[in-house]
């Protein structure tokens, strides 16, 4: 993908992530209200982000864009798909939208529907998949609207800090056109 490339999706619109973006990227995935539906919880370093950019985007494991509002181009989120699998035509997406006002306007659904077209168009996937925690109500729901499916349950996988543990979801959304 050209570094210039730009996904328009209305209100809002995807553009690749490059090694700017780093202390945003950074700063999102440490607030609570980002990280708490991380399956890795873990304080996400500058250090991590960098190797992520080297050893897996640059390496073509991982597409990741910056998502933007179209009116102003600034940056409220991030949206990937990660553990992209050749041979088996599968990919995991995810996503995160990092600036708290703009979370709740309906950019992740767009997000999502816009990842869901260029892993089937772009990407020639099969299957993408992806992983939520069951009491993320929204982001469940956001997910049946952008067309993925539950495939699974798997009762207590997360085990928190606290010691308590979570659900998690597994979603997916197939492409038979892309057999």
């Amino acid at each position: 993908m050209k570094k210039e490339a730009r996904i328009d999706l209305g209100p809002v619109y995807f553009r690749p992530i490059t090694l700017e973006d780093t202390d945003r990227i950074i700063s999102w995935r440490n607030s609570d209200r980002v990280r708490r539906n991380f399956i890795d919880q873990r304080p996400f370093t500058r250090q991590g982000h960098l190797n992520w950019m080297e050893t897996r985007v640059a390496a073509g494991e991982v597409v990741q864009f910056i998502l933007c509002e179209t009116g102003t181009d600034r940056p409220v989120g991030s949206v990937y798909i990660r553990d992209i699998d050749r041979k088996n035509e599968k990919g995991e997406y995810g996503i995160f939208i990092g600036e708290a006002d703009a979370a709740g306007k309906g950019y992740g659904t767009l997000a999502a529907k816009g990842a869901v077209a260029f892993a089937r168009d772009v990407l020639k996937l099969h299957k993408l998949s992806l992983r939520v925690f069951a009491d993320n109500t929204a982001a469940v729901r956001s997910y049946e609207k952008a067309g993925f499916r539950r495939e699974a349950l798997l009762k207590d996988e997360i085990r928190k800090e606290d010691g308590s543990r979570r659900d998690l979801i597994l979603m997916a959304v197939l492409f038979p056109e892309n057999r």
